[in-house]
């Protein structure tokens, strides 16, 4: 116990009594712990104690000269413990800094470049992220940038079929969200995050630069038509293309889970000032690749339909090849996050683990279970996992057996498994119904690009002296998300954090299912724009005619809105959730399964589209979906997607009210 002097404090209250803490301490004990420095500070009448520690931390201090035996008690006999809410708001109102918090260095296991553990104060946390979300921007524009007219280039400049082009489009864009669970599984297993995105972003930008030669060199670029006659492109002008854009898929495939993941690594989950920013964190990275969206559907595209294709492919080349630079500049500050060994492997081990001892009994005390005595868990990089009492038919795998105690032979992971290991695949089962009701949503999302479109080209595009093809509507959700995300991050949050206690102001359940509610109204807004456009069709007997109907298109701009707001609640919710809720060592698995949703959902909705349309044909009918719309009910569709999201949204609560979190030791 030293004595010493403070400055004076605000009122505080303690036990019923307003106290002013404006008088001199009379005793100051400072502890390092665990890498953490504790104060404790007595003030002459009240005895108030103000701690600054983390939570749920036990640690032993002389108190002898303290006379009062209330606090004595407290401090001797009880675990010191400060509830959350109290504590997140005083990190924030107070503006404490983080080394006299929370200690010098990461309480996580991240390490720098060198594998050497990282002091807070100069590396990660925001200082980190604009190199990422740099990094992010521009590989959208160049992924954008590509993908958004690539119908086009198919058509004009291949010469290929409608039928034809748009199968390759979708087989394209499908593989681009199915390679992230190969990039996933080498960050997660052996490389880490940052070299997989260093990697596969080389293989990115080859891949830019060999599409940008097929549409700029004579010998590769495909020849032009002569009046009608469009000669089609030689087998090495389309290996050369497809090459190009199958190296893309490839790249995009280790930077889409690990980027993300990687730039949430720069924020300490152990410091509660730092999940606070990390929960900011998403929603800007989300904003950037809208930002990196905007441009390229509109400047991008324009450059490529009026000034060439070969500059058209080029400019985003050289986005991408800016990304690489600043990915690579922020390295000295970046935090890292040691790989684990193979999430795949782990699994399979648990599953036969657990075969093999069918017959055993699993023991009603879980301190029982099998599990490392070291702080962290035998997996590289990874913190322990409390066991949970779900799925306890699992708990079998980490059950020592009395041959195993006798033997003393512990290291066959075929076997026997760590609690921390088998946590990990009920982290990841109880993940999947939440997990699946997110592709019901990404097929209402699918209609932005399909249906969305056909409606609004049945509808007057001209606005003033201008024409707005009906595609470029989709303007209006990108411009929701970039209006949207600081008004969450600004507005939203601090409201509701005032309300709900939380340090990110909703939880990111709760954030989802927000989404998915606003989706319901988005796919609502849409079917009554229908409905009042086919009344303005009947009105004006143009119900025989495939004409457009003089109703504005700028009526479909609500819809465009809403599904931008949407999207701010569950892509970034959905982001925040299998980041924070996944197993240390299997963050890239679990963001490349959260955008496999997307790929579902485009599944699921021409799944739906083919039904629909096969049952109401029947009979010679035209159906909802006619290629005459006007002799259609496309606002039956669009309910119907109404109450499959309605349906889903109350899934999607029963599943979120009984999942249970992880904790990690």
């Amino acid at each position: 116990m030293l004595p010493t002097t403070l400055e004076s404090r605000t009122t505080r209250q303690t036990d019923g009594q307003r106290v002013k803490c404006a008088t001199p301490t009379r005793h100051f004990v400072s502890r390092r712990i665990a890498r953490r420095r504790i104060r404790v500070f007595l003030f002459p009448r009240s005895l108030d104690l103000y701690f600054l520690f983390g939570p749920s931390i036990s640690f032993p201090l002389n108190l002898s000269p303290i006379r009062n035996r209330k606090i004595r008690n407290l401090c001797r006999g009880h675990r010191a413990k400060m509830d959350s809410v109290e504590e997140e708001r005083r990190l924030l109102e107070d503006g404490l800094s983080q080394d006299e918090s929370y200690g010098l260095y990461t309480g996580d296991g991240s390490v720098d470049i060198k594998g050497k553990p990282v002091l807070k104060s100069n590396t990660g946390n925001w200082t980190a992220c604009p190199f990422i979300l740099g990094t992010e921007c521009c590989e959208r524009l160049a992924y954008y940038g590509i993908a958004t007219n690539l119908v086009t280039y198919l058509t004009n400049k291949l010469h290929e079929g409608n039928v034809s082009a748009a199968t390759n489009v979708t087989t394209w864009q499908g593989t681009c969200y199915l390679t992230p669970l190969i990039g996933a599984i080498l960050a997660d297993a052996y490389w880490g995050r940052y070299w997989t995105i260093a990697a596969f972003s080389t293989i990115y930008f080859i891949g830019m630069c060999t599409l940008t030669l097929s549409a700029t060199v004579p010998g590769l670029k495909p020849a032009e038509c002569v009046d009608s006659v469009c000669p089609s492109a030689t087998a090495a002008q389309y290996a050369v293309f497809f090459l190009g854009l199958y190296l893309i898929a490839l790249g995009t495939g280790g930077i889409k889970p690990c980027v993300s993941s990687f730039g949430a690594d720069q924020f300490d989950d152990t410091d509660p000032r730092e999940r606070v920013k990390k929960g900011s964190f998403f929603n800007w990275f989300y904003f950037s690749v809208n930002i990196g969206a905007l441009l390229s559907s509109t400047l991008i595209v324009w450059i490529q339909d009026n000034m060439g294709w070969g500059l058209g492919f080029g400019i985003p080349a050289l986005f991408m090849a800016v990304a690489i630079a600043s990915f690579f500049s922020g390295t000295p500050l970046y935090r890292f996050q040691k790989p684990g060994g193979s999430p795949i492997t782990r699994m399979c081990q648990v599953l036969v683990a657990s075969f093999h001892k069918w017959n055993v009994e699993v023991p009603e005390d879980s301190s029982l279970l099998y599990e490392t005595q070291e702080k962290n868990s035998a997996i590289e990089g990874s913190r322990k996992i409390e066991h949970s009492n779900e799925l306890k038919c699992l708990d079998k795998a980490a059950v020592v057996t009395d041959a195993e105690t006798k033997s003393g032979d512990f290291s066959n992971a075929w076997r026997l498994c760590t609690v921390t290991q088998v946590e990990e695949l009920k982290i990841l089962i109880r993940m999947f119904p939440i997990w699946a009701t997110g592709i019901v949503f990404s097929a209402v999302y699918a209609q932005m690009s399909t249906l969305f479109v056909e409606q609004g080209e049945m509808m007057d595009t001209t606005v003033g002296s201008f024409t707005i093809p009906a595609a470029s509507l989709s303007t209006f959700d990108v411009i929701s998300v970039i209006f949207w995300v600081p008004v969450y991050d600004r507005v939203i949050v601090p409201i509701a954090r005032k309300f709900t206690g939380k340090e990110r102001g909703f939880s990111e359940l709760q954030r989802m299912g927000i989404g998915l509610f606003i989706s319901v109204l988005c796919m609502s807004a849409a079917a009554v724009v229908e409905i009042k456009r086919l009344q303005i069709a009947r009105e004006l007997g143009l119900v025989d005619e495939d004409v457009a109907v003089p109703m504005s298109i700028l009526w479909q701009a609500p819809q465009y809105f809403l599904l931008g707001a949407a999207e701010i609640f569950t892509f970034i919710g959905q982001l925040e959730f299998f980041y924070d809720q996944s197993p240390d060592a299997m963050r890239s698995l679990c963001s490349a399964l959260s955008l496999l949703t997307t790929s579902l959902g485009n599944y699921l909705s021409s799944l739906i589209l083919t039904i629909v349309t096969y049952v109401t044909t029947e009979g010679g009918q035209a159906g909802w979906i006619p290629d005459n719309l006007n002799e259609g009910h496309l606002d039956y569709f669009f309910w119907l997607l109404a109450g499959l999201s309605f349906l889903n949204l109350l899934v999607y609560v029963v599943c979120a009210m009984k999942y249970k979190r992880k904790t990690a030791s």
